[in-house]
């Protein structure tokens, strides 16, 4: 079910809202758990009720191995239970994400014939592994406690986070949960919610939606993109996957309010850092933070020397290239990221202004530094979007090649969107022939619409630090009206396939 659709704001978040509060109210706590719970369930098994077997399977499996660490007298039988719990949870990631890479693979290198299974890939299986695999590490060396099992499904399945994150750990969710206080309705964490939601989801159906358009359409020509083509379709991706997956994050983190559960915020405005260490600071901070704590960490972090904190440094990001998807692409894009933050860990060049404080032999100013940093964010991003190795190089090729063949009018005019029908109308009446000038400034006025939000407050800045007033609501209300007219044209979320 998509949070940009019909049936889940006008059919499941009321029912679920008044279903929660119902129950709370007259003292049902425990019901109200499994609830909540049950209605997760049918949110994830509404795309697909295959997807509800791989999940149940996943949440039974973690929580047995929960169980049995109760009965865990000795660090032998604590490593066994760590050893049970990844190779479950990465042997459920590996089966149903990249058994066909694994396998295509070595058939390529060695010239065997192993079938390949082309496996459904179910919803947001990266995230919710990634979450119980948090939950069972820490309960394996102690820093978790056991549970009840409607406890366990509710952390897990919690709609708002289960399909695209942020990845939750269980010492911030589950207090939230207990705390009975939070299920009482409180019409403040309500309004913020409706603010958060109301503001991602315009960051989803108005923005990354039709930024979409020219972005799919010229990553399928990418043999007949011209240099200013290519690089404004890598621009338009490069503000599509943000207002897309922030969009989401945004939508969960108010989704969360009205609940009164407070989730973790996944971005700060991570196109204003000035290098590529503090980007990742600022991006996809939940997944950050995982890997800084399950692989970054264990590895030795920056103890032992640098050239070991090099390559942890290295790992953290490949696993995150990896971890984004089962293409040679994704690996490519996540050495380059690390390679990046590797650069800036040595200290040669510094940014004045930025978060890193470590001292550098030279520095450069921060717009510069921001310049860069944006730029090669852009490029990486052809390894991230192309389907293979052999498109990302030919948009490299495109970018370099240095030639204008008029091609982006056949990107723009793509760009079709009923909020300028009546425009388009009245241009092929009076000027047919400046129809295409008219999709082109269309194109870049998204672009520039774009590119002024994200100078802007981010979400979390506007809900903190702008009051309630009648400005406020008026901006909410539009937006909202605005999104909901759009569904016809909906897309699922990128990181759905992650």
């Amino acid at each position: 079910m998509l949070f940009n659709s019909y049936i889940f704001i006008f059919i499941f978040l009321p029912l679920t809202l008044v279903g929660w509060y119902m129950l709370n109210h007259f003292k049902a706590y425990e019901a109200a758990k499994f609830f909540l719970a049950g209605m997760s369930l049918w949110f994830y098994g509404y795309f697909n009720i295959y997807y509800l077997a791989v999940i149940i399977a996943s949440i039974l499996g973690n929580y047995l191995i929960s169980f049995l660490m109760k009965f865990s007298h000795s660090k032998i039988t604590g490593y066994a239970g760590l050893l049970t719990g990844l190779l479950l949870n990465l042997g459920f990631l590996f089966y149903f994400k990249y058994y066909d890479f694994f396998f295509e693979n070595i058939n390529l290198a060695f010239h065997t014939n192993f079938n390949l299974k082309y496996i459904l890939l179910p919803l947001g299986i990266s995230f919710f592994t990634f979450q119980q695999l948090s939950f069972i590490i820490d309960r394996c060396i102690g820093k978790a406690e056991h549970y009840s099992f409607v406890n366990y499904v509710t952390f897990v399945t919690f709609f708002p986070q289960l399909i695209a994150g942020p990845i939750v750990l269980y010492k911030e969710m589950m207090p939230q949960f207990e705390d009975r206080t939070n299920r009482r309705f409180n019409g403040d964490n309500f309004a913020k919610g409706i603010v958060f939601f109301t503001i991602g989801l315009g960051k989803k159906v108005l923005l990354a939606d039709v930024l979409a358009i020219p972005v799919n359409f010229g990553f399928e020509q990418t043999a007949f993109l011209d240099t200013p083509s290519a690089l404004l379709v890598i621009l338009a991706y490069t503000f599509e996957i943000y207002f897309d997956f922030s969009g989401y994050s945004d939508m969960a983190i108010g989704l969360g309010k009205m609940f009164n559960i407070e989730l973790p915020v996944n971005f700060n405005s991570p196109y204003k850092a000035c290098c590529v260490k503090e980007l990742w600071q600022r991006w996809h901070m939940t997944l950050s933070r995982f890997f800084v704590q399950y692989v970054y960490i264990p590895l030795g972090g920056s103890r032992k020397g640098k050239i070991r904190t090099i390559f942890n440094t290295f790992m953290v990001f490949f696993l995150s290239g990896l971890w984004h998807g089962a293409n040679w692409t994704y690996i490519a894009w996540g050495t380059m990221q690390g390679l990046l933050v590797i650069w800036d860990n040595l200290g040669i060049i510094g940014v004045k202004g930025s978060n890193e404080k470590a001292p550098a032999k030279i520095y450069i100013p921060g717009w510069l530094g921001w310049i860069f940093t944006f730029g090669f964010f852009n490029l990486s991003l052809f390894f991230f979007r192309s389907d293979n190795m052999a498109d990302a190089f030919q948009m490299f090729r495109n970018v370099f090649a240095f030639k204008n063949t008029g091609y982006l009018y056949k990107v723009v005019v793509n760009l079709d969107i009923p909020e300028f029908y009546l425009l388009k109308q009245a241009v092929n009446m009076v000027r047919p022939d400046l129809l295409n000038y008219m999709y082109m400034m269309i194109f870049f006025l998204v672009l520039i619409i774009s590119g002024f939000i994200l100078t802007r407050k981010n979400t979390a800045q506007i809900v903190n630090d702008c009051p309630l007033n009648t400005k406020l609501c008026l901006f909410v209300t539009l937006v909202f009206v605005w999104s909901v007219i759009s569904f016809s044209q909906v897309s699922t979320f990128i990181y759905f396939n992650f």
